[in-house]
């Protein structure tokens, strides 16, 4: 199957895909982060998210135009002892990995930018990219709480990495490819015994390992030991004001986004409405089976985005140590044994 961003001039086609990239990175997390005000206002009683608004117009619809005016008018502050170059660059470096995963990720048949034969790295390579520049920020802020911040990130990027590769790593082993357009549509097929099934089924383990990795990986509570505000004030984004602690958040909810559609992708069957069949993109005209994917993969998408916010909502945070052991002593162990078991349904089914 061929991408629907495909025209005559390469350089046009380059144009209406960076287009498309950057128009998606900027609307998405958005979305995101107002589901979210409004999520945690439903939860915790917060007036800001269910009153703001202007006139008759309320319900808390104001709250993301106030966020934004608040981030803009605060005055942009380089602490004197920072390294002014890597502590300005630090919000662009931990923002762009996350733009550059979008450039693989499958959002419909035919709506992506690349498919390239080995997706799946591509994509969890660029996640891990993103932790540079949070040791940026921390060390360019000259805080040594933000280092301290900083450094747990990086402690935790480095424990929770290998459970979301070794998930990734059953889910290749199942589809036979590496590409993530393949990895959607090996779950249009019948595969164990002729049973219809995506691979979320089979994986139930590798799902949650999958999800839980992608939590910590974005510093999200129960995960967020790095920004614990009641340690470590606020991490490595301490001393970061305005438009650049914006670029942040912004790279936060990004990622959700992001490890929400990689975890659609490999587990939750992608675009497909029925596991193991075509219908009904089989029976649409392309830009109609494009259109109806795109609109199902965003549902499964902000459905696992809602269930991050849910657990903000309720879990407490984790200590550091407790993190690292969560991880070492179960969560890796885990992801070890459901490779094993996934080889052997492979070979059995096969």
């Amino acid at each position: 199957m061929e991408s629907i961003f495909t025209f005559e001039s390469l350089a046009f086609t380059l144009v209406v895909k960076v287009l498309a990239v950057v128009a998606f990175f900027f609307v998405a997390p958005l979305v995101v982060g107002y589901m979210e005000h409004k999520v945690l206002g439903h939860m915790q009683a917060r007036l800001g998210p269910m009153e703001a608004g202007i006139g008759p117009i309320k319900h808390g619809v104001g709250q993301l135009v106030a966020d934004g005016a608040k981030f803009i008018q605060k005055e942009d502050i380089t602490p004197a002892a920072a390294d002014k170059w890597v502590f300005a660059l630090a919000p662009g470096v931990a923002l762009v990995p996350v733009m550059a995963v979008l450039v693989v990720v499958p959002f419909g048949p035919g709506v992506w930018v690349e498919n390239l034969d080995a997706g799946i790295f591509f994509a969890l390579a660029a996640t891990g990219v993103a932790v540079i520049g949070i040791l940026m920020a921390g060390w360019g802020s000259a805080n040594k709480y933000s280092l301290m911040g900083a450094l747990r990130g990086a402690a935790q990027l480095i424990a929770y990495e290998l459970p979301l590769f070794l998930a990734a790593a059953a889910v290749v082993i199942q589809a036979g490819t590496l590409s993530l357009v393949g990895i959607v549509e090996a779950q249009a097929e019948p595969w164990f015994f002729g049973i219809p099934m995506w691979f979320v089924v089979p994986q139930i383990f590798g799902f949650m390992l999958f999800f839980t990795a992608s939590l910590a990986e974005l510093s999200r509570p129960p995960f967020d030991m790095p920004i614990a505000d009641s340690e470590i004030i606020f991490g490595h984004m301490t001393e970061y004001t305005g438009l650049r602690y914006a670029l942040f958040m912004l790279a936060e909810y990004a990622g959700m986004v992001v490890l929400s559609a990689l975890t659609t992708v490999l587990f939750l069957g992608g675009w497909y409405l029925v596991p193991g069949t075509t219908w009904p993109y089989d029976q649409l005209p392309q830009w109609a089976a494009a259109l109806l994917g795109f609109g199902v993969t965003m549902g499964k998408i902000f459905a696992l985005t809602f269930v991050m916010v849910w657990f903000r909502a309720t879990f407490p945070r984790l200590r550091e140590d407790q993190l690292q052991r969560f991880s070492w002593l179960f969560l890796i162990p885990l992801a070890i044994l459901q490779i094993v078991i996934v080889g052997i349904l492979k070979v059995v089914a096969s």
